[in-house]
């Protein structure tokens, strides 16, 4: 039997499927219509900003940074242009594997490997290291035909700081790094996270360090356009960065190297400085380093060479260094005296060559001693008696006080980071100095010592420089400061470091004068005579020996001990005497008695800032190895002298050369020949044994 279809009921149902799809359809088409109306519309500013950062890149521009120059306008620090091959290492897989193919495409050494180690343990894993510095145009050339290979390595140009002279002032220029993990911190926790995004450097020691917010400049940004690979396309906009600022210091370079030259290879500080502004024209300490060692990360064996040192080269012995200050202590001893009442000029002593407190004895250097010592012969003679006796009778608080007024014991307050206290002793101070009770108290007998420099006494070179400038301008006490003025390298305009007064008036006029002259004396008939004679002008100074060991009762010193323990010797001066434009401190560690050591090379320093005249090469090498106390030779009008730091297209200058390249030929030392020594030079007299 046939079964009929109900075709309106099949029809119904395929409606029905229809409607269904339809509405399916419409649905599907809203929801389209929807999101596009949700993306084109509502969502269009956000996604056209998404899509304009995935075109585009912002680019942190980093500023030159400023250059640093002498007080007559010597570069110290500046700047070039070359190429560094880095690498990422968190894109690259084996980073052995990866070092060992590029050395077959561009010379990598040994050291530049243990750099790069030492640089990847102090930096993080995404950022850009280098492999190699300074590359040729040929191992540009060569490694970008082979670009494709090495993933994660690129060649970038980029800024080098230099320092042109080398080792010359390192300790007081100091140098730039890479910013590490704990200045990163700092820096994000500052006002100037911003104005550091993309800088790698930044000032580690010295002015590079202390003044580093007028070097580093003002960071600018670049919009990019990039390619899918997300390579920089074409600049779309820019805000150029600010170069640094150029810092003048008030250093003068010929004269630091003048200083370090007659050093040699001793070792020991020296400070000098302008009385009346307090402007540091030499801060020497040496040995010294090279700064461009530390630029892009010093090697290893380089580093344990400097840092295992006997000598210590990288101590900043003017900054940094301690030394009893022996007899350069007596005129700041005697003026205290004149002050508070405990001596007149007139006043005497007499000295059997010792003197005798609680069954000990206290030797005077000379034997037999000095007869009968007044304040003036005391000084000029370097009477040990007379202050031991003095310093019996003022007692070490009372010391304290009035020697603190001349600023040892304190910070100067100088415009370099790293300046220590050093030690002004005091009942006080040891109480807070020492744990044990029986160390913590004060003992009559340890006052003795104080009044010849010795005992607990220990100060920097730069607080002594401070304090003899304070005797030469009269008592009015000036901020030692490094930095002559800042330079607004846009505007050109100068910001000149304030002469800032401590303190007006730190002892009477008339005290003052009365140590002047016995200063005087000391260059003229005393201790310090050989070196001063036939100078051109009058000179006010006082040397000093400080023991480096204990000599026991009954003893005498042996200057034929080991180098290390022998005497340091120092020397304080200022010149000219009635019109002082210069003031020095100084000290040549384990030479033996100051008037033979130190104070010929604070002549020479005078000569030359007072007499424009530089030394013989003969008397150079003469000074270095302590024979010659006063000039030997004909002086050198400095102008004449080959070698000296120098402007750019002065003589020896080709006039061609760029700043840092003139400045860099400029700084190459003449040879020193070391000719014969006459014999008569080589005597020492009695006189300059003190």
């Amino acid at each position: 039997m046939t079964e009929l279809k109900d075709v309106g009921a099949e029809i119904y149902r395929f409606r029905l499927r229809l409607v269904a799809a339809g509405v399916v359809v419409v649905l599907a088409f809203g929801g389209v219509v929807a999101r596009l109306a949700y993306l084109q519309i509502t969502r269009h500013d956000d996604l056209l900003e998404q899509a304009e950062n995935n075109r585009t890149a912002i680019v942190p521009v980093v500023p030159n940074r400023g250059l640093i120059l002498d007080r007559n306008g010597v570069i110290l620090a500046s700047n070039y242009s070359a190429y560094t091959l880095e690498i990422t290492p968190s894109k690259v897989g084996d980073l052995e594997q990866t070092i060992d193919a590029l050395a077959q495409v561009v010379d990598i050494q040994l050291r530049d490997r243990r750099r790069f180690k030492k640089l990847a343990e102090e930096s993080r894993n995404f950022e850009s290291l280098p492999i190699r510095t300074r590359l040729t145009d040929v191992e540009v050339a060569r490694f970008a035909a082979q670009r494709y290979r090495f993933p994660g390595v690129d060649i970038k140009a980029r800024l080098f700081r230099t320092y042109p002279f080398g080792e010359l002032a390192s300790h007081v220029i100091g140098y730039i790094g890479r910013i590490n993990q704990a200045e990163k911190a700092r820096i994000d926790d500052s006002d100037d996270e911003d104005n550091y995004k993309g800088t790698e450097y930044i000032g580690k020691l010295g002015i590079e360090q202390s003044y580093e917010t007028q070097l580093h400049g003002l960071t600018g940004v670049e919009e990019i356009e990039t390619s899918a690979g997300g390579r920089a396309v074409r600049r779309l906009a820019s805000n150029p960065a600010t170069p640094g600022n150029t810092v003048v210091m008030s250093l003068d370079i010929k004269l630091q190297k003048l200083v370090e030259d007659l050093y040699g290879d001793r070792r020991g500080a020296l400070v000098a400085l302008d009385p009346k502004t307090g402007e540091v024209l030499a801060f020497v300490s040496k040995p010294t380093f090279d700064p461009n060692l530390f630029v892009e990360g010093i090697d290893s064996e380089s580093w344990a060479a400097l840092n295992g040192s006997i000598d210590k080269p990288l101590l900043n012995r003017a900054l940094r260094g301690t030394y009893p200050p022996g007899s350069t202590y007596k005129p700041f001893m005697a003026l205290a005296a004149l002050e508070t009442g405990k001596r007149t000029p007139q006043q005497t002593i007499f000295d059997p060559g010792y003197f005798m407190f609680a069954g000990h004895r206290f030797r005077d250097d000379k034997e037999g001693g000095h007869g009968t010592v007044d304040m003036y012969k005391s000084i000029v003679e370097s009477c040990d008696t007379y202050y031991y006796m003095l310093a019996n009778d003022m007692g070490v608080d009372l010391i304290h006080d009035e020697i603190g007024k001349f600023g040892l014991g304190a910070l100067t307050g100088i415009d370099i980071q790293g300046e220590v206290r050093g030690i002004l002793p005091s009942i006080d101070w040891k109480r807070r100095a020492y744990k044990r009770p029986e160390q913590q108290k004060w003992y009559a007998g340890e006052t003795i010592s104080l009044g010849i420099g010795q005992g607990y006494n220990n100060f920097t070179m730069l607080q002594l420089a401070s304090a003899t400038g304070i005797i030469a301008n009269d008592g009015v006490k000036m901020k030692p400061h490094l930095v002559k003025e800042v330079v607004d390298v846009i505007t050109h305009a100068s910001q000149q470091t304030l002469r800032e007064i401590k303190a007006e008036s730190t002892a009477k006029a008339e005290n003052i004068a009365i140590i002047k002259r016995a200063m005087v004396g000391v260059n003229i008939e005393g201790t310090g005579a050989t070196a001063f004679k036939g100078a051109g002008y009058v000179a006010a100074g006082k040397t000093g020996t400080a023991q480096v060991v204990t000599i026991a009762q009954g003893e005498k010193y042996n200057a034929n001990v080991a180098e290390r323990y022998r005497d340091h010797g120092l020397y304080i001066a200022f010149a000219p005497a009635d019109n002082p434009q210069i003031a020095l401190a100084m000290v040549v560690e384990n030479a033996g008695w100051g008037g033979a050591t130190a104070a010929p090379i604070a002549r020479r320093v005078f000569d030359y800032w007072l007499m424009h005249q530089y030394p013989s090469e003969q008397d150079l090498a003469a000074v270095r190895q302590g024979l010659a106390p006063a000039p030997i030779g004909t002086p050198r009008a400095v102008a004449d002298v080959p070698g000296l730091p120098s402007l750019p297209n002065q003589p020896g200058v080709p006039a061609s050369a760029p700043a840092t390249v003139a400045s860099a030929a400029a700084s190459a030392p003449a040879a020193v020949v070391s000719k014969p020594v006459p014999s008569a030079a080589l005597a020492v007299p009695a006189a300059a044994r003190r």
